[in-house]
């Protein structure tokens, strides 16, 4: 029986943006084209320009589907929850192209004309609903501000991921992001709910 044409079209689109995110994690947006993406993907030039119009439309899908790319740790918000996340995202970014790629897009989007944080900030979102199931449980110091902290951790995070980058192609981020909650957390939460808290990568602390 042939596939149905939507869903045909579906997993070409599909196909097009992890090609184009293989092809942007390896070269950049400069050093991309539409023809490597396109033998990538396995597609002709009609079925590309069905789905993205133009380079810079192919950055602009795979930078702002970077949250799909993600799989979240299940759980209610709190502090746990968020410090699982970001030891994933390590995880994620050294060993899914998506991810890599489309955080790779968000800092040289003024490549392609682009200056939008919107991707920060749906972060920034989705850290300050941990916190503020945080806030509920008791967690943080009653000085915190759940949103400042959720901006000035989208930008640590982000500062750190890309150190790493450079200094070691991402080997040692989840020791980097361990380190990172280390210094953080005494400014936000008392000493006996970090005495509970799992600072490990996230498939070890939801194993133990």
């Amino acid at each position: 029986m042939a596939e149905p044409k939507q869903e045909r079209a579906v997993k070409t689109r599909e196909a097009i943006l992890h090609a184009a995110a293989e092809v942007f994690d390896e070269c950049g947006y400069s050093g991309a084209s539409i023809s490597k993406i396109m033998n990538r993907a396995g597609v002709t030039q009609g079925g590309m320009y069905f789905h993205f119009k133009s380079k810079r439309a192919l950055a602009q899908a795979v930078m702002s589907s970077q949250q799909q790319f993600v799989r979240f740790p299940k759980g209610e918000d709190c502090l746990q929850r968020l410090i699982d996340l970001t030891f994933h995202l390590a995880h994620e970014l050294q060993n899914n192209v998506l991810v890599r790629a489309s955080i790779r897009l968000a800092v040289e989007q003024g490549e392609f004309g682009m200056q939008d944080d919107t991707v920060y900030q749906e972060w920034a979102d989705q850290i300050h609903s941990y916190l503020r199931g945080a806030r509920e449980r008791g967690e943080l110091l009653p000085e915190v501000d759940e949103g400042e902290f959720a901006q000035v951790l989208v930008g640590a995070y982000s500062g750190t991921q890309l150190y790493s980058q450079i200094s070691t192609g991402r080997v040692d981020l989840p020791e980097r992001v361990a380190a990172l909650w280390h210094y953080l957390l005494p400014g936000i939460t008392p000493p006996h709910v970090r005495s509970r808290l799992r600072i490990v990568p996230w498939e070890e602390g939801r194993a133990a």
